[in-house]
């Protein structure tokens, strides 16, 4: 087939390379919504089957631990038996399982259907990613990656919105029951137009596997149960810190000595690979950080209900899918270094937009800052994606594609995590510190509240409510600067990157080097 004059082979030649690429990115868009839309509906959920609102949380626990824990072995079973069976069992293993969580009748039938779908899902974004570095010509690949970053970063935002519409204007249920048509399209294009990819011989490391899932899984049980536990002062926390740092002490090692390890250490020589890990483990903590901050700020402070929570916060997609379009050709002109690094101050802008919310605003701040916030995080993801896979050797990539998503899996964890606990811990500081200030001897109490020297228990209770409500709405403007500071921390990492060489000019650089 013809990819147009003056372009270079792709790695993998297909007969109809957009249908293909819709079929993927349906695919990619079904699972990382379900990261998302279910989070809405966990209420209803835990009515529907008797649980506790403490237990409904392992609804979510069950489908990111599993999902974590299986991204790693994407690579392995791409090499043992190919990639379009590997794909195709992905996407009717989580279509599957996600029907049977649409008919669960108790708490323990809906948990070991969503391990199933987090280890069907986990596949499929790694996958989404190989296949298209693999069926592009060099010099389309940073279109390629627009296209699956639209995907990557578009979902988690409407996610809640259509969770929650879906859960009020019909049931919860059909938060899983709408993977059923989107996994059978997906399906079926993947199934006519996806070649099978050449297998090889792959001895499979039980003990380095599983090492690294003791590790993964360890680590986001930490994450997940951290907030609830008390962190650090259970002993829950520490075993699973301990667990953590353990497994990935063992494997490490493990991997060095080992003469056919789980993982080859050799692809993370590659330094564009290295610090892109780093730069996504960032970038994953930002992006997931604001979402996961939004929707409480709107519904529980600011008093917006689900359905405006989400349209709200829908603009933020526009702003991603501007920038996708626009930066899918700027990379293949300009440095990607460049492009990431005007991302970077982009979103640090939207932080900083982020950080005037006040309680008596109305949707427009929310709005600007998430279409600025959008655009600048869309410029981050792509050139940053072309950079990280541009020297990686291509007997590699599958490893990496599958390392990369569990990196920004991680980072979004820890960022919620960091975000949630700072969240908590600042709340209390600051109505304690805005409470101080409002005692019999302040002046500002006797001058312009005297009301309140009368005791009267009504008014007590209003002033106490105001007082809370401010200082969660400072709390989360502490969140958003910290953020920022985040933000502009990954700056540095951009000069560790190398601009790839033009085509033919580095050996080993393979189909997914891009132009300068």
């Amino acid at each position: 087939m013809s990819h147009g004059p003056g372009l270079s082979k792709p790695a993998v030649e297909v007969a109809a390379p957009g249908w293909l690429t819709a079929s993927i990115m349906l695919a990619t868009v079904m699972q990382v919504l379900d990261t998302t839309i279910a989070n809405v509906a966990l209420p209803h959920m835990a009515a529907s089957l008797g649980a506790s609102q403490e237990e409904i949380t392992w609804v979510l626990t069950s489908y990111i631990v599993a999902s974590a824990i299986a991204t790693p072995l994407t690579g392995w079973l791409t090499d043992r038996i190919g990639r379009r069976t590997v794909f195709l069992g992905a996407i009717v293993g989580f279509t599957v399982a996600s029907l049977l969580c649409g008919i669960a009748t108790s708490l323990e039938e809906m948990v070991l259907f969503r391990v199933l779908q987090g280890i069907c899902g986990a596949m499929v974004v790694p996958l989404a990613q190989t296949v298209l570095l693999d069926i592009n010509p060099r010099e389309r690949i940073g279109q390629a990656m627009a296209i699956y970053g639209a995907g990557i970063m578009v979902g988690p935002i409407i996610g809640p919105t259509l969770g929650g519409w879906l859960t009020e204007s019909f049931n919860w249920r059909y938060v899983f029951l709408i993977n059923l048509p989107l996994g059978i399209i997906a399906l079926a294009g993947i199934l006519v137009f996806l070649p099978q990819s050449a297998t090889k011989e792959r001895r499979f490391d039980v003990f380095g596997f599983a090492m690294l899932a003791l590790a993964v899984g360890s680590l986001q049980l930490l994450l997940d149960r951290g907030q609830a536990a008390g962190w650090f002062s259970s002993l829950e926390i520490w075993l699973y810190l301990g667990l953590a740092i353990s497994g990935m002490w063992v494997f490490v090692v493990h991997c060095w000595t080992a003469r056919n390890p789980f993982v080859s250490l050799a692809m993370f020589r590659d330094r564009n690979f290295s610090m892109g890990l780093v730069f996504i483990f960032i970038i994953g903590m930002t992006l997931f950080s604001g979402l996961a901050l939004l929707p409480p700020l709107l519904q529980n402070l600011l008093g917006y209900p689900v359905v405006q929570t989400g349209l709200v916060m829908a603009p933020r997609g526009v702003g991603t899918m501007i920038s996708m379009i626009l930066v899918g050709r700027l990379v293949a002109r300009f440095d990607a270094r460049l492009l990431v690094c005007i991302g970077i101050l982009v979103t640090a802008w939207s932080l900083w937009l982020m950080s005037g919310f006040d309680v008596q605003m109305d949707s427009r701040p929310i709005i600007l800052s998430g279409v600025v916030q959008g655009f600048g995080l869309g410029f981050v993801f792509v050139p940053l994606s072309t950079l990280t896979f541009a020297t990686i050797a291509p007997q590699f990539r599958g490893d990496a594609t599958s390392f990369f998503s569990l990196v920004r899996n991680v980072g979004s964890g820890v960022g919620i995590s960091i975000v949630t606990s700072v969240l908590s811990r600042m709340m209390t500081v600051n109505h304690e510190e805005l409470a101080s200030r409002l005692t019999a001897a302040a002046p500002q109490v006797r001058l312009q509240m005297p009301q309140l020297l009368t005791a009267s228990p009504t008014v007590a209770a209003r002033v106490d409510g105001l007082v809370t409500q401010q200082a969660a709405m400072i709390a989360y403007i502490d969140n958003f600067l910290l953020m920022l500071l985040l933000t502009l921390a990954a700056l540095p990492i951009v000069l560790l990157l190398r601009k790839p060489k033009a085509a033919g000019g580095a050996a080993h650089a393979g189909p997914a080097a891009v132009a300068d």
